[in-house]
C-alpha cells in the first residue's frame, strides 16, 4: 500500500521537454499515468488509458495541448474528458481519471490521491532550489525494489564504508555511534566524526573549495526523513576544531544530498537523487564532476533506528489515510 494523498516527484521538467510532442508515461503508486502539456503550457496528468480500446495514451502525441491517442486519433483534454475523435461522437464518453499536478524546483509533482485534497501549500520547501547561492546536479534511477528499502538504505549510512569505499566510505563511520530522534513526522539521524582524514570524495571537495585535502577534519552526516519518502542528508567536512557543521563557510566543504523516492509498484520505485552545494555554486565543471563521481549502488540495505522510525511513520500515515485505526 502507498500513501496517496501527498505530493510525489513524477519526473523532471527536462524529461518532459525531451519528449518533444510525445507524452510521458509513468506508473506511480500502481497507477498508470501520462504527463503532457496542455494548451496553456502547464503540465497535466491523466490515466494512461484510452476509453475507446484501452490503448496507452502515452504512445500517442500531443497536438495543440490535447493528448491524441495513437490508435484511432481520439483526443483527450487535461481534465480526462474526451473532446474529439475523427468521424465519431465521443463527448458522451465518461471521463478518465485526472491527477492534480504542479511544477516546482525543476520537477513535475503529482498527487496520486483525491484531487480535491491536493494543496500546493503542503509541498515541501527547500532553500537550495532556485537559489543562485547554491548549485544542484542529479539524476534518476529506476530501482527494482520496494521503495521502503531505499529509505532504509539512506537512513543507515554505515553501509558507506563498504559500498562506497572508493569515494565517501571510511572505517570511522562504523566506529562512530549515531543518534536518532523523532520530531513530529520527521526522523533525524546524525553522526559526527572528529579529527579524521577525509575520504577521497571530500578531499576533492576540499581542494575545490581552497582547503588542504590532507588536513584533519570533523565530518558530519545528518539524515532527515520527511514523509512520504523525502530524505535530505546534510553532509560535509570542516577543518578540525573549526566548529564542524557550524563552521564558517571558508573552513568547510558541505552539501545536501537530495533524495526523492517515488513508489512505482510494490517491487519498484523511481529514485531522483542529487547534490546541492553552497561552495563554488557557479562552477559547472565541478557540478558535473560531482555528479559523475556520485556512485549510487544498492549493494547493501541495512536497517537501523532511522529506517525503523521512518517506517513507523509511513505505517501510521497509511493507517490514517485508509482509516484503519492502526497507530505506530
Amino acid at each position: 500500500m502507498f500513501i496517496k494523498n501527498t505530493w510525489y516527484v513524477a519526473c523532471t521538467e527536462a524529461e518532459l521537454e525531451a519528449k518533444g510532442v510525445q507524452a510521458l508515461g509513468r506508473t506511480i503508486c500502481n497507477e498508470k499515468m501520462v504527463f503532457f502539456k496542455g494548451p496553456d503550457g502547464k503540465v497535466a496528468a491523466v490515466e494512461d488509458f484510452c476509453p475507446h480500446r484501452g490503448a496507452p495514451l502515452s504512445l500517442g502525441k500531443v497536438c495543440e495541448g490535447k493528448l491524441v491517442c495513437g490508435y484511432h486519433g481520439l483526443e483527450m483534454g487535461c481534465e480526462g474528458k474526451t473532446v474529439h475523435m475523427p468521424g465519431q461522437r465521443v463527448r458522451g464518453f465518461p471521463a478518465i481519471k485526472a491527477y492534480a499536478v504542479t511544477q516546482r524546483y525543476g520537477f513535475v509533482w503529482v498527487w496520486p490521491g483525491d484531487p480535491s485534497k491536493a494543496d500546493v501549500a503542503l509541498m515541501p520547501v527547500f532553500e537550495f532550489f532556485d537559489n543562485p547561492a547554491w548549485a544542484y546536479g542529479g539524476g534518476l534511477y529506476h530501482v527494482q525494489a520496494d521503495y521502503r528499502l531505499m529509505i532504509d538504505n539512506l537512513m543507515d549510512l554505515t553501509h558507506e564504508t563498504y559500498v562506497h569505499a572508493n569515494s565517501i566510505g571510511q572505517p570511522e563511520i562504523d566506529e562512530t555511534p549515531c543518534e536518532t530522534k523523532v520530531e513530529g513526522d520527521q526522523v533525524i539521524l546524525q553522526r559526527h566524526m572528529q579529527g579524521i582524514q577525509a575520504p577521497p570524495f571530500w578531499q576533492m571537495a576540499m581542494s575545490a573549495n581552497g582547503l588542504d585535502p590532507q588536513a584533519k577534519v570533523d565530518r558530519w552526516q545528518i539524515c532527515r526523513f520527511t514523509p512520504p519518502t523525502h530524505i535530505m542528508i546534510d553532509v560535509g567536512v570542516a577543518l578540525a576544531g573549526k566548529g564542524g557543521f557550524d563552521a564558517a563557510p571558508e573552513h568547510k566543504a558541505y552539501s545536501v544530498v537530495v533524495d526523492f523516492i517515488t513508489p512505482e509498484s510494490e517491487t519498484s520505485h523511481w529514485y531522483h537523487w542529487g547534490m546541492a552545494r553552497q561552495f563554488k555554486p557557479h562552477d559547472a565543471e565541478l557540478t558535473d564532476k560531482i555528479r559523475a563521481g556520485h556512485d549510487r549502488k544498492l549493494l547493501m540495505l541495512n536497517i537501523d533506528s532511522g529506517g525503523v522510525q521512518s517506517r513507523r511513520i509511513i505505517d501510521r500515515l497509511l493507517a490514517e489515510e485508509n482509516n484503519t485505526g492502526v497507530t505506530a
